[in-house]
């Protein structure tokens, strides 16, 4: 009995002992990664074992963005980051110009979208321009350079953004003034608003999501779906929504749900088009892209490549310019003096033109009128620069390189550009870097434009975007249109923050009220 109290107390000992050893092995562990990461990754994120860097973005989830930007700038404007044990994710954050333009022109062809990237959006945009590398993205480019620098696509896409605004943005917004309830989430209005034109420059089909009572529309709703769904396969480990996705359950079954009907209308859309083209003989009086892709004789693309280049060119211009301009009311609500310079502005090209009252609805902007509008560029542009409607950029290398700053990056490392970061480091924008100042973009009384690696909001090199000038004008018309027409009141209470995605909308929206302006072109100015 003694000897089994004596060793039963023995296995207790040596179990404590046991605990101990593991406890004493996982703080030396710890404490040789915390050395390791001192020495290597200086000023850094903490980067733990087995986790990486997993633990510390947890701990900063409510703040990412201004996370990221304070490690950025106390490392000197790159860090390493590595993602789980065996997840296969490492590489740099970096907000470096000479390695933006490094990756973005430079080495071009070593620095391709990647695997990585295109996996997680291949259910939804297969191989569409937002999602190709090489001579599949080539090719897409080449024609889309092409057509919609055309006069004949200006012409249009001028007359569509014409046609939306005056024919039910103001319209919307009077209804809205003259109801019960004048609280409206201007956020939502502007999504809706891009997605209707977009839709009807890329595919010649206007969706109905601007329409008086706000309806609900199948397609605008599943394509927002599968885009939530889709940028979320970046924050879980690769084998969790392969595996869900194998077995069609969790999100990535709402996932395939949604993308099947953003899938379905295009489809339809295009055999339309198709059937219409084989009777007709062509589609001359269409301008829209589809169409015009399908004229194009040197490439006869397949319904599956058509498809997908509509749905990757909506992604891609809905969400920049309705988040920017969302971005944009809030920054002029927050800076009256800056609002009353634009009105101003707006109202002296308005006083000396022949179209002289803009109070009538079939009174619209011109393309030369917009130009003259550069304090409005200048402000929108510096929305876009203190709040891009896509904060991050990814690249995969292709080859071990060493990038222009001295970071060393291996084969399949992925390099990580912090556009949202990059206009908070005063090396870059200078010691008012934070403040919302639209005189930056102003000289000699001209805009002028920044080098695009300093400022890839519109992306960079090769690859920049070539809807640029589309976006400008649709969000130079909607913010004079109605600013000329309405103050809008940002509601007091709510809590404006960007969302923890790959695209910077607002988390909960923005509330505002509308408050019809009288309209005086001799007004002075209430500058600061």
């Amino acid at each position: 009995m003694l000897f089994m109290l004596f060793f039963s107390n023995m296995d207790c000992v040596s179990a404590h002992l046991k605990l101990t050893d593991i406890f004493i092995a996982l703080l030396g562990l710890f404490i040789f990664s915390s050395a390791v990461h001192w020495l290597t990754n200086k000023g850094g994120p903490m980067l733990w074992p087995v986790l990486g860097i997993i633990p510390t973005f947890l701990f900063h989830a409510t703040n990412v963005y201004d996370w990221i930007t304070d490690a950025l700038i106390e490392s000197g404007g790159t860090f390493r980051y590595r993602g789980m044990w065996l997840g296969g994710a490492h590489g740099v954050l970096t907000v470096d110009p000479s390695n933006i333009e490094y990756m973005l022109k430079t080495k071009f062809k070593n620095f391709p979208k990647g695997k990585y990237y295109r996996k997680r959006f291949s259910d939804l945009l297969g191989s569409g321009i937002f999602n190709a590398d090489d001579e599949l993205w080539r090719d897409q480019r080449r024609v889309a350079t092409s057509e919609m620098h055309s006069s004949r696509f200006i012409d249009y896409s001028l007359g569509t953004v014409q046609e939306l605004v005056h024919g039910k943005l103001l319209k919307l917004i009077d209804n809205i003034v003259k109801s019960s309830d004048q609280r409206v989430d201007l956020q939502d209005i502007f999504l809706r608003f891009t997605f209707d034109n977009i839709s009807i420059a890329a595919f010649g089909v206007d969706p109905g999501c601007l329409a008086i009572n706000l309806p609900d529309v199948p397609f605008a709703e599943a394509f927002e779906r599968a885009t939530e769904l889709t940028l979320f396969r970046f924050t879980v480990p690769p084998f969790l929504w392969k595996l869900l996705k194998f077995f069609n359950i969790g999100f990535e079954k709402e996932l395939r749900e949604a993308v099947k009907v953003v899938h379905e209308f295009a489809e339809k859309t295009v055999e339309d088009r198709m059937m219409e083209y084989e009777q007709e003989g062509h589609l001359s009086e269409r301008t829209d892209l589809l169409s015009r892709f399908m004229e194009v004789e040197q490439y006869r693309f397949s319904m599956n490549f058509l498809r997908d280049f509509c749905i990757s060119f909506i992604l891609a211009g809905r969400d920049t310019s309705s988040v920017a301009l969302a971005w944009f009311f809030w920054l002029i609500h927050k800076h009256p003096h800056i609002e009353n310079k634009i009105i101003n502005e707006v109202e002296s090209v308005v006083s000396n033109s022949t179209h002289r009252n803009m109070n009538d609805e079939n009174a619209m902007f011109t393309r030369e009128q917009l130009k003259k509008m550069v304090y409005l560029q200048a402000a929108l542009s510096e929305s876009l620069r203190l709040y891009p409607s896509v904060p991050l950029g990814f690249k995969e290398v292709q080859e071990d390189d060493i990038l222009p700053d001295g970071s060393m990056v291996s084969k399949g490392a992925r390099v990580i550009y912090c556009i949202y970061s990059m206009a908070r480091v005063e090396s870059i924008w200078g010691k008012d870097c934070r403040e919302f100042r639209p005189e930056r973009w102003i000289k000699d009384g001209e805009f002028m434009s920044e080098n695009q690696f300093k400022y890839p909001v519109f992306n960079a090199g090769p690859r920049l975007c070539v809807g640029k000038r589309f976006a400008y004008t649709q969000m130079k018309m909607v913010a004079a249109s109605i600013l000329l027409r309405y103050h809008v009141e940002v509601c007091e209470g709510q809590c404006v923050v960007p969302k923890m995605t790959t695209t910077l909308y607002m988390k909960n929206g923005l509330y505002v009220r509308f408050k019809p302006r009288v309209l005086n072109l001799v007004r002075e100015s209430t500058e600061k």
